[in-house]
């Protein structure tokens, strides 16, 4: 009886191990056209506690915005019709478990092309995957992004 009972024991045991938790590292960034002012804006949510473990710093501190400013323009590039653009960071907010980054790139008349590099939490977490959705004149394009494919081009 006694050895039923620990064969039973060492089964719920493996079967209770089975669901544990395990972390999910991910981004989303949606990227929007808006023709009348030919800009491109970016937002893109994270996990709060993912991106206060890569910048090292509490997200209830003052300082938290400009290292998350700071953070995106390292780890977040765009390149237009093969140029270069620069990202103007617009704001960041903690909501609970999610930080809601907001930036934009304006002078964008037309995307034949557009390429993104995206490393975000991939130095911190090598399972981390990044996904960016476009939405330009109608057409939708998807990207996505982890360790050893942090480059990612779409055609319009």
């Amino acid at each position: 009886m006694k050895k039923i009972l620990h064969i039973a024991g060492v089964f719920a045991l493996m079967v209770m191990m089975s669901f544990a938790v395990a972390d999910f590292y991910s981004s989303m960034t949606k990227v929007d056209y808006v023709e009348g002012s030919k800009t491109l804006k970016f937002t893109t949510k994270m996990n709060t506690s993912h991106v206060s473990d890569a910048i090292k710093i509490n997200p209830n501190t003052a300082g938290f915005e400009a290292e998350v400013k700071k953070y995106v323009n390292n780890n977040f590039d765009v390149y237009v019709n093969g140029s270069p653009k620069v990202l103007t960071f617009t704001g960041s907010q903690v909501n609970g478990e999610s930080v809601w980054i907001y930036f934009e790139t304006g002078g964008v008349t037309e995307i034949n092309t557009i390429k993104i590099k995206n490393t975000i939490l991939l130095g911190t977490f090598p399972k981390q995957l990044n996904l960016v959705n476009i939405a330009y004149r109608g057409n939708q394009k998807t990207m996505n992004f982890q360790r050893g494919k942090e480059v990612n081009e779409a055609s319009f």
